[in-house]
């Protein structure tokens, strides 16, 4: 049995590709060096919010013409083209995010074909890098510390663009509707079992009876007239998400140099001669764990998402679905273990500077007192 939710013409499956690009991106200098395609929009909510509830600063989205790819087409199977449009977001904490939409029409299962080759399509991901690597070369002057990293977040939302009006409340629990849409949303080929259907579709929710946003880990559809701040969310989340990985990589990374780093101090009359090369790393990781921290900063104060605004509930559930309390959980704890470890080190460092002191007032209590007997006896 098939659900009766129908994809019209001019609905587009949106591919999102997050990366991490730089330490700090200067979006108003970006700005004046990227063509006129380029827009400060904030978010537009559908309903009334409150006014910090938006970007700050607005991110920068720039439109760039690029050749159409073809998607899938291997065999007997249905090949899909992208738009000779692609957007490119960029943030001033020093990610991008590029988005490649694909017309869609029909019904949900006419888009199994493309959910499999959509799952980590090589071909886009590195189109995608090498879209980013242009924009990064063409706002050199406004990025700080520009490093593209190897590591990236895709995510896809299905914007379903259904007419005003429709009450899409029987289609939400229609069970077909549920199979087929936890099905598209997962990129699985085979049929979900009714758990698996069940977590699909855990995080559902809707402003008006006409309009549905499903959001799952890999995936979203967005079904409704109006659906552009509901995407300016996802994708945030999408990249909120990447930015975590990356400091919690690095972090790892940080943890592990400042063991080794504590290993290889030396130890004894070394350490007080201050033969200690350990300190310069050190050092750098202090500052290292500093850029971090207000990374992790700008990420979480980028987007002012509290309240229970509809977008503040939608951006909930996102960040429910991509974990990302687990990852601040994990960023905060390693932050606050790394500063420990600089405390430590500060604090011996602080001790090891009185023991010298009080080595030098010895000595020199010493030589004040030798000093008038080796005058006696040159006399």
């Amino acid at each position: 049995m098939r659900s009766d939710l129908t994809i019209p013409t001019g609905s587009h499956a949106h591919v999102l590709f997050a990366f991490e690009a730089a330490a700090h991106i200067n979006l108003d200098k970006a700005q004046a060096l990227v063509s006129a395609a380029a827009t400060r929009e904030s978010i537009r909510g559908r309903a009334r919010t409150p006014e910090y509830f938006e970007f700050r600063p607005a991110p920068l989205r720039v439109d760039i013409p690029v050749r159409s790819l073809t998607l899938g087409g291997k065999g007997e199977g249905r090949s899909w083209s992208t738009s000779d449009m692609v957007e490119v977001t960029l943030y001033d904490f020093g990610a991008l995010a590029v988005t490649y939409r694909v017309p869609i029409a029909g019904r949900l299962e006419d888009l199994y074909d493309l959910a499999d080759v959509l799952y980590e399509n090589a071909e886009l991901l590195a189109d995608a890098r090498r879209q980013a690597e242009a924009i990064l070369k063409q706002v050199a002057p406004a990025v700080r510390r520009s490093h593209l990293a190897s590591l990236v977040e895709d995510y896809v939302i299905y914007r379903v663009a259904s007419p005003p009006g429709v009450d899409l409340s029987a289609t939400l629990s229609d069970a077909a509707f549920r199979r087929e849409a936890a099905k598209l949303l997962r990129a699985e080929p085979g049929e979900p079992s009714p758990q698996e259907v069940e977590d699909a579709m855990g995080c559902v929710i809707s402003f008006t009876p006409s309009d549905a946003t499903i959001i799952d880990w890999n995936a979203a559809l967005v079904v409704g007239a109006d659906g552009d701040d509901v995407l300016a969310v996802l994708e945030f989340a999408n990249v909120e998400l990447l930015e975590m990985r990356y400091m919690d990589d690095r972090l790892d990374a940080m943890l592990d140099e400042a063991y080794d780093a504590e290993q290889d101090r030396p130890r004894g009359v070394r350490r007080l001669l201050g033969l200690d090369k350990g300190r310069t790393r050190m050092r750098r990781l202090s500052a290292m764990h500093l850029d971090s921290a207000l990374l992790f900063e700008g990420v979480n104060n980028a987007l002012k998402l509290v309240g229970d605004q509809f977008l503040a509930r939608v951006y909930r559930l996102a960040a429910l679905r991509l974990h990302l309390p687990d990852w601040d959980a994990s960023i905060l704890r390693k932050l606050s273990t790394l500063q420990r470890l600089q405390d430590q080190v500060s604090d011996e460092q602080a001790t090891i500077r009185m023991e010298i002191l009080e080595i030098l007032i010895i000595v020199l209590f010493v030589v004040s007192i030798v000093i008038p007997f080796v005058t006696v006896v040159g006399k």
